[in-house]
């Protein structure tokens, strides 16, 4: 399988578009950068659910995920489009089920749909959702994917969970693609989150870890696979990487400051993508080589265009 690559678009969360005062032009930004990816080779978009920016909550713009996805998916023809993940604490899984569905409708068949447990406690907290320990979140997702995909296959969908309930609810349509929408469950832990890849998923993702992490875990996604008798195979196997690219290795250091956030101090090199594109294709080979099919990236400063442009030219093409 030929690696794809996917490029996270600025949305405001991680505060990549501080200083355009008129929100009209931070979408318009969004859409520039969606567009510029699209026309050099880029094979997926993607948005973080998040509601106020991070590390810390500030009055700067940050763009709401789902109707996001709706815009941008009008705004682009080829690109595939999806969600880095939606937070299954934040929507009735039905009606996630339904959004769904009627974007996949307007995209003409490209949606790609990401969902997690969740994790932003003080996110969910500000705006008024519960926030129950990390178990009882996986339980919650464990019902909600059940809920999402008989809503996108059964004729009138009927699951009576702990947390989730439908009953006889209809869902039409359904959506472009067969048998349904692919649905990415994002996470990487071990015991539940991985085992509910091998039992639902269509797509895995795993995120800022180095080579032996992403072999570890897609090691431990297999076994899961074997124990409830899945083709290991059918599972797509994308990671994520902040990624810090420049024509030399101290410019492209000097713009990853920001990866700090969920990378450990000094361990930046080996856990995302920060180099000139010779040291950054060494790395992607690599991360093919350990199992990965799709690397989605993250860049700071992607509203500039040219990291992206280099990224492709330099990256992709090769």
């Amino acid at each position: 399988m030929t690696m794809k690559f996917g490029l996270l678009v600025p949305q405001g969360w991680r505060m990549d578009l501080v200083g355009i005062a008129d929100p009209v032009e931070a979408y318009e930004t969004m859409t520039r950068v969606a567009q510029e990816a699209e026309a050099v080779g880029f094979d997926s978009i993607w948005l973080f659910d998040h509601f106020h920016t991070v590390p810390t909550p500030t009055q700067e713009v940050t763009f709401e995920c789902w109707t996001s996805t709706a815009a941008l998916a009008r705004d682009t023809r080829r690109v595939r489009i999806g969600q880095m993940v939606t937070c299954n604490g934040y929507r009735n899984p039905a009606l996630l089920a339904k959004m769904a569905s009627t974007v996949d409708v307007l995209s003409h068949g490209r949606l790609d749909f990401g969902i997690g447990a969740g994790w932003y406690e003080h996110e969910f907290h500000a705006f008024g959702y519960d926030f129950p320990d990390g178990p009882t979140r996986l339980r919650q997702l464990r019902d909600a994917v059940q809920i999402i995909l008989k809503m996108w296959t059964d004729d009138e969908a009927v699951f009576e969970g702990k947390y989730h309930q439908v009953h006889e609810a209809i869902n039409q349509p359904k959506g472009v693609q067969k048998p349904h929408i692919p649905l990415l469950i994002g996470g990487s832990g071990e015991q539940v989150t991985l085992k509910l890849v091998a039992q639902y998923g269509d797509a895995c993702n795993i995120g800022h870890l180095d080579l032996e992490g992403l072999e570890r875990k897609f090691a431990i996604i297999k076994k899961h696979c074997e124990d409830v008798g899945r083709d290991y195979n059918t599972i797509r196997r994308t990671v994520l990487f902040n990624c810090a690219i420049a024509e030399t290795d101290e410019a492209a250091l000097a713009k990853s400051g920001s990866f700090a956030r969920n990378i450990p101090s000094g361990r930046i090199r080996e856990r995302a993508l920060v180099g000139t594109p010779d040291r950054i294709r060494q790395r992607l080979l690599e991360i093919e080589q350990a199992g990965a099919q799709e690397i989605i990236i993250y860049m700071p400063d992607a509203r500039d265009l040219e990291p992206v442009r280099m990224f492709a030219r330099e990256c992709i093409q090769h």
